[in-house]
C-alpha cells in the first residue's frame, strides 16, 4: 500500500521558520508539547496545528499517554529532503527561507 501525501505541503511545513525550529528540537529525541511551546514562544495548540499535517502522515509521531509528547520520524523526514524529484524544490525552499531571513 502506497501512502499518499502532498510532498510540496510536507516541504513547506518542514521549512516554515517556526516549524523548522520545532523540528530541530525534535532531532534530539521526543519532547513534550509544552516544552516545544515554550521554546518556540507559541501556544501548545499552535504547535500541534503547525505539525498537524506531519502528524497525520506520520512524519511526526504524537504520543498522548498523559502529557502530549512528540517525536520525529527522522527516516521519513530525511526521505522527503533526499528524494530526487524534490531536491530542486527543497533547494528553492531553502533559498526562499534564506531570503526572508536576510
Amino acid at each position: 500500500m502506497t501512502e499518499t501525501f502532498d510532498r510540496e505541503k510536507v516541504v513547506d511545513c518542514m521549512f516554515d521558520p517556526v516549524t523548522s525550529s520545532i523540528l530541530a528540537e525534535l532531532e534530539d529525541g521526543e519532547k513534550t508539547c509544552s516544552f516545544l511551546s515554550k521554546q518556540s514562544s507559541i501556544p501548545e495548540s499552535e504547535v500541534l496545528e503547525r505539525l498537524s499535517y506531519l502528524i497525520e502522515h506520520e512524519f511526526i509521531i504524537k504520543n498522548t499517554d498523559g502529557e502530549t509528547r512528540l517525536s520525529a520520524n527522522s527516516e521519513k523526514l530525511t526521505s522527503i529532503v533526499e528524494s530526487g524529484e524534490n531536491f530542486d524544490e527543497t533547494i528553492s525552499s531553502l533559498e526562499k527561507m534564506d531570503s526572508y531571513l536576510n
